[in-house]
């Protein structure tokens, strides 16, 4: 016998599971809306196949022989798990979901987009648990999202994986950010020579392979601040600021966040580095992932409904890394 002949197919299963339980060709054929023909050549085939009988002819009826008998329930459970990978997807209902959904995130996000994403989640799936990581020098976010352990991750490199879908979420202009004390803050704007001359704080890089956004712009047109402290988080820079003479350069939005509540000056940079172009990641394996769908759509609308400082519009030029 071929290769090809000894292939089972699904029509078959059907066939061999509906006269395994009717013991009747006529009944099967009506069953499965198919010729008492083509049924009959079905059970030939299947005869062919498992070397059996499996159905025979005992007075006014057919019965299984025991070889059938011992093929009634893999040819069930066949037909279930073939039933369960064709089956339409079932609707998410969030509001029952326990599922865990996990995010990694850039810690200057903490102070304004995290508060709006939770009090969301909260309101829509009660039930469901948001698990926000850390994104560090520590965490391969790239093998995360293909295992499946990260769900999304929110960024904003210049060059993100070109392998990994991605969609915008929004963008913020870069300011520096000093002490109410600090030399300069008598002035109404800082010049060039006087972001160069300053010495500055910045955060610790959390992709040791890549220099900041600011760095990297300020190396393009042949310049160089100096960086004399560097912190591990973002929230811990503004501090630093109060009784000090550094100069933190960073997103509009969060400097905004701490000048609102510390003695702190937002200043216009007196260099162009770009507008910081936020978005989300994830990998093409939950791309039709009912649940992850629901996530990433929620994350655009809560960065849709955060109110801008300034009038902006989608990234025309090449976002900035956050510094």
């Amino acid at each position: 016998m071929s290769q090809q002949s000894k292939q089972l197919d699904v029509q078959l299963l059907k066939v061999l599971n509906t006269l395994l339980t009717e013991q009747n060709i006529t009944k099967t054929s009506v069953k499965l809306n198919q010729s008492q023909p083509a049924v009959s050549a079905a059970l030939r085939r299947l005869r062919e196949l498992t070397g059996d009988p499996l159905l025979i002819r005992a007075k006014s009826k057919m019965v299984p022989t025991e070889h059938a008998l011992r093929l009634l329930e893999p040819t069930r459970n066949a037909l279930r798990l073939i039933e369960s990978i064709t089956a339409e997807r079932g609707i998410f209902d969030v509001a029952e979901s326990a599922r865990t959904f996990s995010v990694a995130c850039p810690d200057s996000l903490s102070f304004r987009f995290l508060p709006s994403l939770i009090s969301q989640f909260r309101a829509l799936a009660p039930r469901a648990r948001l698990v926000v990581h850390p994104l560090n020098e520590g965490v391969d976010f790239e093998a995360a999202l293909e295992k499946g352990t990260l769900d999304l991750v929110v960024g904003n490199w210049p060059t993100p994986p070109q392998w990994l879908r991605k969609s915008a979420l929004f963008d913020d202009d870069v300011v520096c950010l000093i002490g109410q004390s600090h030399p300069l803050a008598k002035y109404e704007e800082m010049t060039v020579a006087q972001y160069m001359r300053s010495e500055h704080v910045a955060p610790t890089p959390y992709l040791l392979d890549q220099r900041s956004a600011i760095d990297a712009c300020l190396e393009r047109q042949k310049l160089e601040r100096k960086v004399v402290v560097n912190v591990p988080y973002f929230g811990l820079a503004p501090y630093l600021l109060m009784d000090s003479d550094l100069v933190f350069t960073t997103s509009r939005a969060f400097a905004e966040h701490f000048a609102a509540g510390l003695p702190l000056k937002i200043m216009h940079s007196p260099i162009d580095f770009g507008d910081m172009c936020y978005y989300q990641l994830w990998h093409e394996r939950c791309h039709l992932s009912p649940e992850v769908k629901w996530l990433r759509d929620l994350l655009s609308t809560v960065a849709r409904h955060l109110a801008p400082s300034r009038p902006r519009t989608v990234c025309s030029r090449q976002p900035a890394m956050e510094p």
